[in-house]
């Protein structure tokens, strides 16, 4: 416990108690927040008047967007909080100007299915959740710059989410550019001739509005399309791929997700898929995230080869162009637009039965089919171990460089989503593809001669064989061979031949699918669009935002049986007709218009919220344009700009960062920020576990209830068992900081979680051990305050030569594990010089001290010029104190924006180090020699030590090898 008893507390009056740090601490973020202690002055007004500030370097460091859980913070939450916390007041001690804030991302389920429950208005919640959590980090002695604080669910804050949207909307991407280029300049192309349009016989003046559109939606950043989509009728709403977990659940919910087409919205994120890729190289990221961004991004290099059929053709993507001769039947998605199209009504004579799956025709073949298909996942799907299925459509195409006649089957293995959703089966070199060739009893063409001695005759093998360097064989015609070619220039002859002949060409293709945009949901921003009577979409114009989410009576989209995919999504923004239906002028005249009843998934409020700390009251204008160059341009080390550090999980290494990137370049393509990534350093933090106590049912049991006894656990008499684990409220191990701030205060919290272990790992919590930084912190202030008067105890006096050692060390390990974020390593060096000067002048008043001793020793008080520095370095980690021990040593100016301490280079280095010498590989002598000396130097001092020389006892010397100043090793004659 951290009280002490109560003859101690009557005797030192003016301990450092639970009760004192709630004060201090309590009356510091007061005085911070009244004197706008962390307010972080912008270039464009509080600069002006301002050069010292100004000319500062800045530093712009950022938390990921808390989302404000009704559950409110356990200890878990703020170790990110507390880790950017304590760099951000070192590098204002440091002499940068730092911006560091944090506000909420605020729409989203979690909210909405509460206000399902209880009728509650999902704003009415997630303010009150806010609240809770703004007063719980409050309490930890976070230095936000409160001015620049918002949620995504401020109207002024989602009018320019609207806005941004209507940004990418308005845009289209310049392949020959490489940017994205307003939609205007593209319709100015296709006005003048200078570009055709495409599908159409007829010039543009010529199509009418719907046509227009349909053309320009081609093209458009952010489109609405009939594509497949994740329908998941458990929560009547659509999901993004990167929300649909590997066993074809609902991240929330854990309900089953279908395929269904549906009318979304899109993001043409695809079209950034190659510079996402690349400036991922310029960005201080971990390897880890950088390989799963390139991972799922996906770039592969191949050709598009068009299969004709029925006087039309299908396209694959195939990064092997060079096996084409051994294509022998193709696999379609079987969600695959051209399906119904090429399937005829009967089969054609000679269908092995084995194609048909047992139904009398092909379409009911394909309709049975695709029901099964629907019900899997993509992992499912592609499961490498489960039997191959599919069915024969009942049409045939030719393979065009042996004019062969291939069937055309759908199954479940090929994905809509990779590629063209159709692939060129080659089972020589594919094992999937020979095992779907063997289970149809289809051919299998020998194209590639194996180097494992199996030999040519396909009917003997037992897998396929699968080389990218042996010789190509069985591979010509006419105009093309590949015969006797290595599979990179077979690659090369037959794409010149396909893009020669018009039957293919080379290319790059993209795992990377665009962001499906839309949700079926009430608590999210809604669409800035309208649709006319014809159904095209319309921009509002700026002058109408923000769009306000409107009241409904319902919140709830309409939701399903779980297990029924032949279900459509109704939204609960489409039952309030008089917001759906309106009369607006939007340039030609009142007319009617629907409004879009989908809203902007929760990823939208992050996207872009980095820049809106930035200029966090700008009602004109995005950002100003001065404050976005200062605080996030591009500078020496970091080209494309971006915050300074971004510290969060890794969880959100595809979905939010991709998509932040994305909405990021198109901005800087557009000319509206400097920066071309929105996070320069990424620096991921770990997560702090807890044991998990379970019941012989499996039931967790409250963690603070159960006693271990003879090494094991047990909960009301009844043996449980134990797991490291995560925190969390369900698992009922669950500690708030609260608990441990009432019991310790917050310093104490502060110092616990930053000294567990190295921020990036994850580490379990031990309540038991929070005390020993609390003890810390206790002889801190006894060393500076006389715990039975409160007088401060420090002297003017000069402090010994092992003291200013002591001290000068710690200033420059202290320093160097801050800029690093060894906040670990930190602490402890703090420890190590509070020890040093606890044993070297006793600090402490006369009554009992916390650990059972008590009275200042003869060493005496602690010299003012090594107190100062001390509070000085515990300042960034444990603020308060810091605080209040700096106003006690009499300084009037906060310790916030003090200078951290600068090591004296003399005293950082010892005065002597230990040289060990050797002879034969066996330790003779130890030297004590100066830690500068010369090899030249060291080695004759080696030789002329009386131990050495009679261990040599007149040898001669062969080889002395000198490694100033801790090693001499003799090698005798």
């Amino acid at each position: 416990m951290s009280e002490t008893n109560p003859a101690a507390a009557e005797a030192a009056p003016h301990r450092y108690t639970a009760a004192l740090a709630a004060e201090i601490e309590a009356r510091w973020q007061d005085f911070w927040d009244a004197e706008g202690t962390y307010a972080a002055p912008n270039p464009s007004g509080d600069l002006a008047g301002d050069p010292e500030t100004a000319a500062r370097p800045k530093k712009f460091i950022m938390d990921m967007f808390p989302y404000p859980s009704g559950a409110g913070l356990h200890v878990g939450h703020p170790l990110g909080y507390i880790a950017t916390d304590v760099f951000a007041r070192f590098q204002r001690m440091t002499g940068h100007n730092v911006l560091h804030t944090l506000g909420f991302d605020a729409f989203g389920l979690p909210a909405e299915q509460y206000a399902v429950q209880t009728g509650t208005h999902p704003r009415v919640s997630t303010e009150a959740n806010m609240e809770n959590m703004k007063a719980q980090l409050r309490r930890l002695g976070l230095g936000h710059d409160k001015r620049r604080s918002f949620a995504t669910i401020d109207p002024d804050y989602y009018k320019w989410t609207q806005w941004i949207f209507l940004q990418i909307f308005n845009s289209w991407y310049d392949e020959d550019a490489k940017k994205a280029r307003p939609i205007a300049e593209l319709v100015e192309q296709f006005e003048s001739g200078e570009r055709p349009v495409p599908g159409h016989a007829r010039a543009w003046s010529e199509l009418s509005a719907a046509e227009r559109a349909e053309v320009l939606g081609e093209f458009r950043l952010a489109y609405a399309s009939d594509a497949p989509v994740n329908w998941c009728p458990g929560l009547g709403t659509v999901l993004a791929n990167e929300e649909v977990t590997a066993e074809g659940r609902s991240e929330r919910g854990n309900f089953p997700v279908f395929k269904a087409k549906l009318r979304q919205w899109n993001m043409r994120i695809t079209a950034y898929a190659d510079r996402l890729l690349e400036d991922l190289d310029a960005l201080d990221w971990p390897e880890a995230i950088k390989l799963q961004q390139r991972n799922w991004i996906g770039r592969s290099e191949g050709a598009r080869v068009d299969f004709p059929i029925d006087g039309e053709r299908i396209t694959v993507f195939t990064t092997r162009p060079d096996t084409l001769f051994g294509a022998t039947y193709m696999v379609l998605a079987p969600e695959h637009p051209l399906v119904e199209k090429f399937t005829p009504a009967a089969w054609p004579e000679g269908t092995h039965e084995v194609w048909t799956g047992g139904h009398a025709t092909p379409a009911e073949a394909v309709a049975a089919y695709r029901a099964q298909a629907a019900s899997k996942s993509d992992v499912e799907r592609q499961a490498e171990a489960k039997d191959k299925t599919g069915v024969f459509i009942g049409a045939y195409a030719t393979n065009p460089v042996n004019g062969e006649q291939v069937p055309v089957f759908i199954a479940d293995y090929v994905l809509m989503g990779y590629g063209t959703g159709a692939i060129m089966a080659v089972p020589a070199g594919d094992q999937r593809d020979f095992e779907f060739a063997r289970a149809f009893e289809l051919p299998i063409h020998c194209i590639v001669e194996p180097t494992d001695g199996r030999g040519t005759d396909t009917s003997t093998w037992e897998n396929a064989f699968a080389s990218h360097d042996a010789r190509i064989i069985n591979s010509s015609n006419d105009e093309v061979s590949l015969d006797g070619l290595g599979v990179a220039e077979a690659k090369a002859r037959i794409i010149e031949w396909l893009e020669r002949t018009g039957h293919g060409e080379g290319t790059v293709n993209f795992r990377l699918r665009d962001w499906l945009f839309s949700r079926q949901r009430y608590w999210g921003e809604p669409f800035p669009i309208v649709y006319d009577e014809d159904g095209v979409a319309h921009a509002l114009p700026e002058s109408m935002l923000p769009l306000e989410l409107p009241e409904v009576e319902d919140y709830s989209p309409r939701t399903f049986d779980p297990d029924d995919a032949d279900t459509q999504p109704e939204t609960p923004l489409s039952r309030n007709e008089d917001w759906v239906n309106v009369t607006l002028d939007l340039g030609d005249g009142p007319k009617k218009y629907r409004r879009e009843t989908n809203t902007m998934p929760n990823w939208a409020g992050s996207c872009w919220y980095e820049l809106r700390y930035l200029d966090p009251h700008n009602s004109e204008r995005l950002v100003d344009p001065a404050v976005e160059q200062y605080w996030m341009g591009p500078r020496e080390g970091m080209p494309h700009g971006g915050v300074d550090l971004y510290v969060g999980g890794a969880e959100h290494a595809v979905l939010h960062l991709l998509y932040a990137r994305f909405w990021s370049k198109v901005l800087y393509d557009l000319g509206h920020v400097s920066s071309a990534e929105p996070f320069h350093k990424l620096f991921n933090q770990g997560m702090i576990q807890a044991y998990v106590y379970r019941d012989s049912r499996g039931i967790a049991v409250p963690a603070a209830e159960v006693e271990e006894r003879d090494g094991a656990y047990w909960y009301q008499g009844e043996k449980v068992s134990r797991l490291l684990g995560k925190m969390g409220k369900s698992l009922k191990n669950a500690v708030t900081p609260d608990e441990i701030c009432a019991e310790y205060g917050a310093d104490t919290l502060r110092l616990y979680e930053m000294a567990m272990g190295p921020l990036d790992v994850s580490r379990p919590w031990d309540t038991r051990a929070v005390v020993g930084q609390f003890r810390l912190l206790q002889r801190l202030w006894r060393n500076i305050v006389d715990e039975a008067t409160g007088d401060v105890t420090v002297v003017d006096a000069e402090p010994d030569e092992d003291t200013l050692r002591a001290l000068h060390k710690a200033i420059d390990g202290v320093r160097g594990d801050l800029e690093g974020m060894r906040f670990n390593t930190a602490i402890a060096k703090i420890t190590e010089l509070n020890n040093h000067l606890t044993k070297a002048y006793g600090g402490g008043a006369a009554g009992p001290s916390a650990e059972g001793g008590g009275g200042r020793r003869a060493g005496g008080a602690v010299p003012r010029s090594v107190a100062e520095p001390l509070v000085l370095m515990v300042a960034p980690l444990a603020p308060h104190i810091a605080e209040e021990l700096w106003r006690r040593l009499g300084h009037t100016d906060s310790v916030v924006h003090r200078d951290f301490p600068v090591a004296d280079p003399a005293y950082v280095v010892d005065e002597t180090v230990t040289c060990v010498v050797q002879i034969k590989g066996k330790v003779k002598a130890r030297l004590e020699v100066s830690p500068g000396i010369s090899e030249d130097e060291l080695e004759k001092i080696a030789l002329a030590d009386e131990k050495v020389v009679a261990a040599l006892d007149g040898a001669g010397i062969r080889k002395v090898i000198v490694r100033a100043p801790k090693l001499v090793n003799i090698v005798p004659a």
